[in-house]
């Protein structure tokens, strides 16, 4: 199964490389099927044990191969077109997500596979996809989203390997990034509209710590300070009793549609008597209500720019800008 030869001009793990890569297209190896041990190769062609673990470790990270403890190598694809796997590690899946994972795919080309996971704001989870994961991937991105000391998880991870995704923490600035300054992003967003915001009596934030970005709820509060309007920031919308003159922000979905079911259940008049502006553009928000204002980043061109930033390997952060749209809801 395995052939190197010598004085050919191709390095010898190349060669083991190949042989399984052959092996597999003629169906002599299938999905499943055990591969040769290290020390059965490395004796039968007097090789080095690290000649032998580079070809395996490269068609790991491919994901044609993966490793049993105590047991050895198995074939765990047949597709050996795959040139390189990411790891790609969010913290939860919604409709803009799945907006920046398709543009992130299309952009990145037919021979590069992905593979999507999530740590759904829980660190326990963050950690045990990442040590689980380590070693069997070309690239990690990792969405940290606000969990804290994430720079201590990663780092056992190859540093020129690792692309930080929407929100870089102080522990994270050495890394390359594409990511959204929500601080600035809604203070100034707000602010190009603060004649139309000092209509509304109150300015109210549904921001739940754990999950939203820290800039969100700071350039918030600095905005309606140095505007002096009213605000408050509360956790849920459920329990809140809706008031002729609010202005709703809405980082999330689910608080969105609470909003507006309270506003129908009050008769009240969307925009007339209470205002919504929500976060993160989809194609539902073009359509529920007659339209709802967002705060947005443009995730299809942050999925691009990710693609063109790894396909290039370059080691920088760029920030992607977000605009506000405004529509019937505000």
């Amino acid at each position: 199964m395995i052939v190197v030869k010598r004085k050919i001009g191709v390095p010898k793990y190349k060669q083991i490389i190949q042989s399984i890569e052959q092996a597999i297209l003629s169906g002599v190896l299938q999905k499943g099927d055990q591969l040769p041990s290290i020390n059965s190769i490395k004796n039968k062609h007097k090789l080095s044990r690290d000649t032998v673990l580079m070809a395996f470790n490269y068609l790991k990270t491919r994901g044609i191969i993966q490793s049993v403890v105590g047991k050895g190598y198995y074939v765990a694809s047949e597709n050996i077109t795959v040139t390189q796997k990411i790891f790609l590690l969010f913290d939860e899946l919604n409709a803009f997500k799945e907006d920046l994972y398709n543009a992130f795919l299309k952009h990145l080309g037919n021979h590069i596979q992905v593979d999507i996971f999530f740590h759904h704001f829980n660190k326990k989870i963050f950690r045990k996809l990442i040590n689980d994961n380590s070693g069997d991937y070309h690239f990690y991105v990792i969405m940290p989203a606000n969990l804290k000391n994430t720079h201590k998880l990663i780092k056992n991870l190859p540093k020129d390997k690792v692309y930080i995704l929407d929100q870089v923490h102080a522990d994270l600035l050495d890394y390359p990034a594409i990511y959204q300054n929500f601080e600035k992003a809604i203070f100034n967003n707000l602010n190009d509209v603060k004649t139309q915001i000092k209509k509304y009596k109150k300015l109210i934030l549904i921001f739940d710590k754990e999950k939203q970005p820290q800039g969100m709820h700071k350039g918030f509060v600095e905005f309606c300070k140095k505007n002096a309007i009213p605000f408050e920031v509360i956790n849920s919308a459920i329990s809140k009793e809706i008031e002729v003159g609010e202005l709703f922000i809405i980082p999330d979905d689910k608080n969105l549609l609470q909003i507006i079911k309270n506003i129908k259940t009050h008769n009240l008049v969307l925009a007339k008597d209470v205002g919504i502006i929500s976060y993160n553009d989809a194609l539902l928000k073009e359509i529920v209500e007659g339209g709802i204002t967002t705060i947005s980043t443009d995730f299809n061109l942050m999925g691009k720019r990710l693609a063109e930033m790894i396909l290039n390997k370059e080691a920088i952060q760029v920030e992607n800008p977000n605009k506000l749209i405004i529509r019937n809801s505000f």
